[in-house]
Order: C-alpha cells, then sequence, then structure tokens
C-alpha cells in the first residue's frame, strides 16, 4: 500500500492569502472552498461566510491542506508541526528558501550538511516553520 502524508495547516482567517503566497512560490493548483460555498453556511455565524472551509494546493507529489476553521475561540500557534520539503536541484533550494523567508525568519540558512545535503530552516511571515533539503548529485 502506497501512504502519502500531507500537511493540514489551520489559520484564524488568512488561509486565502497564506495558500495564494505558498502557490506562487511552490507552483501548481490552488483550490479554495469558502465556507459560504458548502452546506455548512446556514450552521456557521456570519462573519464566517468568507473563511476558508478547506483549500488544496498540488504540485506534483507536493500536497498542502489548509483551513480558516478554527476549533474553539481562537488559534494557538504551536511549535509542533513543520513542513518539510525535498528540493530537486540547488537552484530550488536557495530559490524558495529566500521567497518563503521574506518577512519571516531565517533559522538555518541553506549550507551543505553532514549528510551530503543541503539544508535550511525557516519560519515564514505565517509564523510555519519549513525544512528544505536538497540531495547533491
Amino acid at each position: 500500500m502506497d501512504n502519502q502524508l500531507n500537511v493540514y495547516l489551520t489559520f484564524s482567517g488568512n488561509a486565502k492569502e497564506a495558500m495564494t503566497f505558498y502557490r506562487d512560490i511552490l507552483g501548481g493548483k490552488l483550490e479554495i472552498m469558502k465556507v459560504s460555498d458548502t452546506p455548512a453556511k446556514d450552521r456557521c455565524p456570519e462573519g464566517m461566510q468568507d473563511q476558508v472551509m478547506h483549500s488544496s494546493l498540488t504540485n506534483g507529489n507536493l500536497v498542502l491542506f489548509a483551513t480558516d476553521m478554527v476549533a474553539g475561540d481562537k488559534l494557538t500557534e504551536g511549535n509542533g508541526i513543520s513542513l518539510s520539503l525535498t528540493c530537486s536541484t540547488e537552484d530550488d533550494i536557495n530559490t524558495i528558501y529566500n521567497k518563503l523567508s521574506e518577512g519571516g525568519v531565517q533559522i538555518h540558512p541553506v549550507k551543505k550538511e553532514f549528510w551530503g545535503g543541503m539544508f535550511g530552516v525557516l519560519k515564514d511571515k505565517f509564523g510555519k516553520v519549513w525544512m528544505l533539503n536538497c540531495p547533491i548529485k
């Protein structure tokens, strides 16, 4: 059986902005379903109608899901999730790292590591931690 692990991000009202940002950097097809587009619209408060119920960004093997549907009153950002992206070229890892870190924090610059690959870590402007890796051929 082939299993695939997908990351599902929860935002507090800015999922569309975040997913558009990620799509602009990573490419692919972005689909966004607002609360107002679903049968749940009648059960949600009026202010939630433009919130993202579910979104997906797909590009080859890359699949990223996101929502604005926060359990409880508000989102509490934690440190228990990172996005791990394997890049195919050194140009890709450097370009993606630089673009994702705009407005964010560079935690570990992209550099060659002991395992023979290029690696970098950053926190983007939405508070999400990205680990980028690129095998060196």
